[in-house]
């Protein structure tokens, strides 16, 4: 989880306070006291010094009073600070964890199922909206090409990459082309670049003919777009039950239209999930962190799940700035562990069978 912005830095007691304030306001979110905080924990320092230091985190930017004479609230920066400076390494509990696993080890050997099952078992445990996307080539690689006379000069490029994904492309070539010469320009370039990268497959088109070597740099061209924009299917579950834990409405209309837009999302988890990321390396968003509006009213807690260089997907939830950050983090950490686990041992299967 990575700093968005400068935090002051606070005392360990502020730091406390901090702590306690937004780990009772995510479980009963009504403005917290300081009577509330002396009567309800074991403090080393007295109701004074309690109100002085929330007086303290409120001028920082930390909390707000929402009304007058009420207790504070967390603000965004607050939330900020807590999840990245004072949120530990927690665990869900044991019990919690043994359940999600056998849940998973009864679902059917097939992917689209794994991904219902990790949006449900996040959906259920964290009792906010969750998501799942399928593993996806962290780098699009060839597989092969196809040349297709249509008509005159024109010409169509069918691509095909290893993930299965089919790119095509209408071509003005600079000449009329027979198709037994086009066809045999294709064997040429299978040949020489089957499981290449973009890079790569501009490499090996130099070393062939005019023709190829054009062909090459295109479908490079097509791979590297297609790396930079990945769309990804995304599996949702919980939220209708999410909805009703917004306080204000707009937070909730927020909510369905990110879930309804699947384009809004993928460019968010295309952005914050990157591959140069390692695996279980959670990343939390608390309100668009000023850089997507459509996020002004949520936050998400999301990781990466799969093979480090050979596919990887994103399981996550999404629910009101306010959400139980400790569980949400410690839950979505646990299921990208397990969908990694699952997908290793298809992997490592595939390449038994192989050899």
């Amino acid at each position: 989880m990575q700093d968005t912005e400068n935090l002051p830095e606070l005392t360990k007691r502020q730091e406390e306070i901090l702590s306690l304030i937004v780990r009772t306001y995510t479980s009963r979110p009504e403005p917290v006291s300081s009577k509330f905080l002396t009567e309800s924990y074991t403090l080393a320092y007295s109701p004074a010094t309690v109100r002085n230091e929330m007086a303290a985190l409120d001028e920082l930017g930390y909390l707000t009073a929402p009304h007058t004479s009420a207790g504070r609230v967390p603000t965004e920066r607050g939330y900020r600070y807590f999840v990245k400076r004072l949120l530990d390494n927690e665990t869900l509990p044991a019990n919690e964890r043994i359940y999600i696993a056998e849940r998973f080890q009864t679902l059917p050997l097939a992917i689209e199922h794994w991904l219902h099952g990790a949006a449900r078992q996040l959906a259920r445990t964290v009792h906010i909206a969750a998501l799942a996307t399928p593993p996806v080539a962290e780098t699009s690689r060839f597989k092969h090409i196809e040349l297709i006379a249509i008509q005159g000069r024109l010409c169509l490029m069918v691509l095909v990459l290893q993930d299965g994904s089919v790119h095509q492309q209408m071509l003005n070539l600079r000449e009329p082309v027979a198709q037994t010469n086009l066809s045999a320009a294709a064997t040429r370039i299978n040949d020489v670049s089957d499981n290449l990268n973009a890079k790569d497959t501009r490499r090996k088109g130099i070393i062939l003919g005019l023709l190829e070597r054009d062909m090459c740099e295109l479908a490079a061209e097509l791979m590297e777009r297609a790396d930079s924009n990945l769309v990804r299917m995304i599996y949702r579950d919980g939220l209708s039950e999410m909805v009703g834990t917004f306080a204000e409405n707009e937070g909730a209309q927020q909510a369905l239209r990110v879930f309804e837009e699947s384009a809004v999302l993928n460019v968010i988890l295309n952005e914050i999930i990157l591959p140069r990321e390692p695996n279980n390396e959670v990343r939390v968003v608390i309100a668009g962190e000023g850089k997507w509006e459509e996020l002004s009213h949520l936050s998400m807690v999301v990781s990466r799940y799969g093979i480090p260089g050979q596919a990887s997907g994103a399981v996550g939830v999404v629910g009101p700035t306010n959400l139980d950050y400790a569980r949400a983090v410690s839950a979505v950490r646990y299921v990208a562990a397990l969908m990694t686990a699952m997908l290793e041992d298809v992997y490592q299967g595939s390449s038994s069978e192989d050899t």
